[in-house]
């Protein structure tokens, strides 16, 4: 290990955070030269320094809640640049591609796990973290290609928000299957909590900010509408948690509020700089969870493979079916999108490795997965941009 066990937690955490911080922004500059999303080269920078080669940082808590950080104002900053008019307009596509994203990835995730001779506890986990999409990945990719404010960007953002309130319920019912304690009363309420949290701030939120666009500007905060701005984000993006939905989502609906107020165009610069010191943790993060080693055997490898052809083809067929009305191209953009798994597979492939329902290599499997469907996502949108380009700069709706 680079960093010196005989240092204090602190000065640790400050070592890990340069070394981590240098290696991605120096993967973000070679990527970047060579014509790639900056993220890819962070993402390889934490495979680099990680575990899985290097060794030099492993990604303890401090780094991991710099992460979480990270994909939080991400969010948040995607969030100001949306308006609450604009998923509206792409409600019944959004709704179509995020539940059928859902159940195509996992109807195909637990046959598949059956078909190979798994438990049907192993076979849900596997077709839960088939079915979970990383947006913080594809906004990332978006905002990098100027490409935010479109109708399939729309799509994409309220697809993710479906996808996440199912992805959820599926969580539940399989750790309830492999505790075999299934509570439905308990789901049905987690299900409305969750429905009725993300309706009251996208709608009641909104309306509240827009009859009084200016509480920004309150007494106590007279520096920066920024302070308050943070705080509101921290707070939807861990009552979400609390709910069971993942932190990103309330940082959005945060993000979709505060647009609603006079100072979103001045808070828009002064978000970015957050997001460029804590989203490079998000992404190295995800790659410092590369375990090569348990994927060394034929057997690893060829289920690896298996995995990732059905996760992107189940999933670019769900969302690209639930999106076709906006055009077979924007649908495809659409299906692209809800592709990468990211950290959110990798969460329930550990739920699943912690619980003792998936073995060792199971969860390396699960989390190549994750890896692979995240890396292979912002190439594939960069070659679709065209579909959806035309629409920069139009009037929302």
């Amino acid at each position: 290990m680079l960093i010196a066990t005989g240092s204090t937690e602190v000065a640790n955490a400050l070592a890990a955070m340069f070394v981590v911080l240098v290696a991605a922004k120096l993967g973000d500059e070679l990527f970047r030269r060579l014509g790639q999303p900056g993220l890819i080269g962070e993402i390889f920078a934490g495979v680099i320094i990680g575990p899985a080669v290097l060794g030099w940082v492993a990604p303890g808590e401090v780094l991991r809640v710099l992460a979480e950080l990270g994909s939080v104002f991400l969010l948040f900053w995607v969030g100001l640049e949306t308006r609450i008019g604009d998923l509206r307009a792409v409600g019944r596509p959004a709704a179509l591609a995020g539940t059928l994203g859902v159940i195509f990835p996992f109807a195909a995730g637990l046959a598949v796990g059956l078909a190979m001779g798994h438990g049907s506890a192993e076979s849900m986990f596997v077709a839960t973290a088939l079915v979970a999409t990383s947006v913080g990945i594809t906004s990332a990719v978006l905002i990098h290609l100027g490409l935010i404010d479109t109708r399939a960007s729309r799509t994409i953002l309220g697809a993710a928000i479906v996808d996440d309130i199912l992805a959820m319920l599926l969580l539940a019912i399989t750790t309830g299957v492999s505790a075999s304690s299934v509570n439905i009363w308990g789901l049905v309420l987690t299900v409305v909590m969750a429905v009725g949290f993300v309706g009251f701030a996208a709608i009641g939120g909104t309306r509240a900010m827009r009859a009084k666009p200016e509480v920004l500007q309150l007494p106590s905060f007279p520096d920066s509408a920024l302070v308050l701005s943070v705080i509101g984000c921290l707070g939807l993006a861990t009552l979400s948690n609390l709910i069971g939905l993942a932190s990103i989502i309330g940082a959005f609906l945060a993000g979709l509020i505060v647009s609603e107020s006079r100072e979103h165009y001045s808070l828009e610069p002064e978000i970015k700089p957050l997001f460029a010191f804590f989203s490079p943790f998000f992404f190295a993060v995800i790659g410092m969870d590369v375990d090569i080693a348990a994927l060394t055997s034929v057997s690893a490898m060829v289920l690896l493979g298996a995995t990732v052809v059905v996760a992107a083809a189940t999933k670019f067929a769900g969302a690209w079916l639930g999106a076709r009305s906006l055009g077979a191209g924007q649908a495809a953009f659409v299906g692209v999108g809800m592709i990468p798994r990211g950290e959110v597979g990798i969460v329930i492939a550990g739920i699943g490795r912690t619980t003792g329902v998936i073995n060792s290599e199971l969860f390396a499997v699960i989390v190549g997965m994750s890896i692979i469907t995240t890396l292979i996502t912002p190439p594939l949108l960069r070659r679709l941009a065209h579909h959806v380009a035309d629409e920069v700069g139009e009037p929302t709706a």
